[in-house]
């Protein structure tokens, strides 16, 4: 995006002016614009210096001579402004607001300072970057910026009408808008047309604007079409060697595609240079912490687990990815062409580096291709996550995008990701949350064809988990209404680089508008008593909790059972299926208790001590098979918990299943309890019943070197040196 120019800044001066600097460096005179720059070193003024030295690119002594210019001009909007856009371009977007902040309480008319507040809100993906760009074309109509944002606002938007339209406002402005030029370069590379000559003109211009690529790269990336995003990096970098940003982004997606090595590379050499910006430094100490991670291979999985958990995790992990990729295999009709790497977290943060500037995520995994990221459930509350689930979701995301070359709108691959998670089983997968319910109620969904922009640029809170909720449902819907094959006859159209309301289309063979009409029906259908009572639950459930708090069970009991099947879905902390267990429990029938569990767990809570509660009501009632698969549930949701793991080993041996008592009884072992003896005991004697006589003498031997005295384990290695 071009300098903004400053009309205060722009007076003739002694040499040099920093319009005629700006001008040198929009047509890629690099020679002439450092000339020019040094010459402004010589000026009296601090803020013309800063201008100086924030084109040679010396952004501490820039920072130094804007804060002492407004020290000397403290009624001076503009040098505010120009402050807070180095500071911008320089990571610091909390004090580049404040300075934009005050520009504008200096004066409310300054349309740069207007333009900035949009640009800090661009950068996070913020929908209210439109309307502060909007407010910043009114103070200035001619102000060519504000364009470009916009323009480049509606491409994340995946609406390239709206793009290119907004584009060409910003060349009305100036024909030589050299980013309205390269968003419509961009448009046309997004949809693969062959001749353009857009480039062309950006580079007559400036022969070295590689901003231009790099701006391609970005609208790539956010596609999820990395291989073809790095590439554009590469591109641009090849103009301008020293743009430290686009280095930077080359390194962060050669990571995310796992080319470790040259990702390295690349960060340390920004990272040397002083661009030292969270991305950057972040990922060159999640790089540092892959020594504390182990790495197991087969023939079609890579898996990364932090070594102090691999131990526990990787039977599970493992099993799960092989078995998810088995069910793929079948339902998607392919294979894919090399093995899925999962990389999984304990620490969030970690995780967070991995996602750092990609929009419309969920916050629990994420897909990269081949790569997969995502959270360990050790990284995440008890019960708050169910990492199984998590994991098909992203490894759908694997398929769809091979499937399709990358070449998918965002709704559709997130909608079919959580369409297979209940799939996958129908307790898994996230419930109807009360902020979609409020959504639906105020009529918040967006058509079909726009669904994306609720992913990149939310325009109220919890959007995007709205629209990963209404594209599960749209899949759910085209599933029914059709088959399950429409879906896959759809994502193969996307493989053309075929818009949504095209794909609708010809797929569903209706216009976009009827087809949001009959979705809309359909999920009115299936929600509207919910939507409609809403209010009245909420009243009612207050009531229910307030009664339970003050012991008036026999209220519980009355009015629970009507509240619970108003929104049978709500199964968060204190719902009424807890409160009601409670109150049956403490009235002495358990049976009832034990019933709103059960049913609190086939809804989908996920709750471990309610879950270990079920258990052990079922266990009580001889109900061992149904104990058993409750903690089985646990092991998906929670697995780093011993006693879970003990007492499911202990119903494993009691129903004749050694093999399942092994691997639970290792996993007691994996996590170093301080009952060494015991817990070594337990898995001999599941592997004895395995069969598995030398590694269950060899676990004997353990217990005994843990407690040499531990009679259990002496008994037992003296009825097996007798067979």
């Amino acid at each position: 995006m071009r300098c903004w120019i400053i009309f205060a800044l722009a007076l003739p001066l002694a040499g040099a002016t920093v319009e005629e600097c700006q001008k040198d460096a929009h047509y890629g005179r690099r020679a002439e614009a450092r000339a020019c720059y040094n010459q402004l070193l010589a000026n009296g003024s601090p803020a013309i210096r800063a201008e100086g030295y924030w084109g040679l690119k010396r952004y501490d002594d820039a920072n130094k001579e804007f804060r002492s210019a407004v020290a000397q001009s403290p009624k001076a909007a503009e040098i505010r402004v120009r402050w807070g856009r180095l500071l911008l371009e320089r990571f610091n977007k909390e004090d580049a607001m404040g300075l934009f902040n005050e520009a504008l309480e200096i004066d409310p008319k300054s349309a740069n300072a207007m333009l900035g507040m949009a640009e800090v809100a661009a950068d996070d993906f913020e929908r209210k970057a439109e309307e502060l760009a909007r407010k910043a074309l009114e103070l200035d109509p001619k102000l060519v910026e504000a364009q470009e944002l916009l323009a480049s606002m509606a491409l994340e938007d995946n609406n390239p009408e709206k793009a290119a339209a907004e584009a060409d406002k910003a060349l009305k402005l100036d024909p030589e808008s050299l980013d309205a030029m390269a968003i419509h370069q961009t448009i046309d590379w997004l949809e693969e047309k062959k001749t353009t000559n857009w480039m062309d003109r950006v580079l007559k211009i400036n022969p070295n604007y590689g901003e231009a690529y790099a701006l391609a790269g970005h609208f790539f990336v956010i596609n999820r079409r990395y291989a073809e995003g790095i590439a554009y990096y590469r591109k641009a970098l090849e103009l301008d060697p020293e743009h430290q940003g686009v280095r930077a982004q080359l390194g962060v997606n050669l990571m995310r595609l796992g080319e470790e090595k040259e990702a390295r590379e690349q960060l340390e050499k920004v990272y040397n240079e002083g661009y030292k910006n969270a991305m950057t430094a972040n990922t060159l100490t999640l790089l540092d912490s892959y020594k504390n991670f182990s790495t197991f291979k087969t023939d079609n999985t890579i898996l990364r687990l932090h070594k102090k958990e691999a131990d526990l995790l990787h039977p599970y992990f493992e099993s799960e990815l092989k078995r998810a990729i088995a069910t793929y295999d079948k339902k998607y009709k392919m294979k894919l062409a090399r093995p899925v790497q999962v990389e999984v977290y304990p620490d969030h943060e970690d995780f967070a580096v991995r996602t750092l500037g990609m929009p419309g995520l969920g916050a629990l995994g994420v897909s990269f291709g081949y790569v997969v990221a995502m959270d360990s459930p050790s990284g995440r509350k008890p019960g708050t996550f169910h990492w199984a689930s998590t994991m098909w979701h992203e490894l759908s995301h694997v398929y769809v995008l091979e499937a399709t070359n990358f070449r998918v709108p965002r709704w559709f691959t997130e909608g079919l990701a959580v369409y297979e998670e209940t799939a996958a089983a129908p307790d898994w997968g996230d419930r109807l949350d009360p902020q979609t319910i409020i959504a639906i109620k105020q009529k918040k969904l967006l058509p079909i064809a726009e669904l994306d922009r609720g992913f990149v640029h939310p325009s109220y809170p919890n959007q995007v988990i709205v629209s990963y909720f209404q594209a599960g449902r749209i899949c759910n819907f085209i599933a029914a209404k059709w088959n399950y094959d429409k879906l896959l006859d759809m994502m193969h159209s996307f493989a053309k680089s075929t818009s949504t309301a095209d794909v609708v289309r010809q797929q569903l063979g209706m216009e976009p508008a009827e087809f949001d009409k009959q979705f809309m029906a359909w999920l009115d259908d299936s929600t509207k008593t919910l939507v409609d009572g809403f209010d009245d639950w909420r009243k009612r459930f207050k009531q229910l909790t307030a009664d339970w708090s003050a012991g008036k069970l026999d209220e519980v009991i009355k009015e629970g059972d009507a509240i619970r099947d108003m929104y049978p879905e709500y199964v968060e902390t204190g719902s009424a299926y807890e409160l009601l267990a409670d109150a049956y429990e403490k009235r002495g029938d358990e049976v009832k208790a034990r019933a709103e569990l059960e049913a609190y767990s086939k809804i989908g809570g996920r709750d471990s001590g309610l879950l270990k509660k079920l258990s052990g009501m079922q266990q009580k009632a001889g109900q061992l098979p149904q104990a058993a698969a409750t903690l089985e549930r646990l092991n998906y949701i929670y697995p780093q918990d011993e006693e879970l793991h003990r007492k499911l080993g202990d119903l494993y041996m009691t129903l004749n299943k050694p093999a399942g008592a092994v691997k639970e009884y290792q996993a007691v072992v994996a996590m170093k309890p301080i009952d060494q003896a015991t817990a070594r005991y337990n898995l001999a004697r599941a592997l004895r019943s395995a069969n598995r006589i030398e590694e269950a003498k060899d676990q004997i031997l353990q217990s005994l070197e843990a407690a040499p005295g531990y009679k259990p384990a002496q008994h037992l290695l003296l009825e097996m040196s007798h067979q």
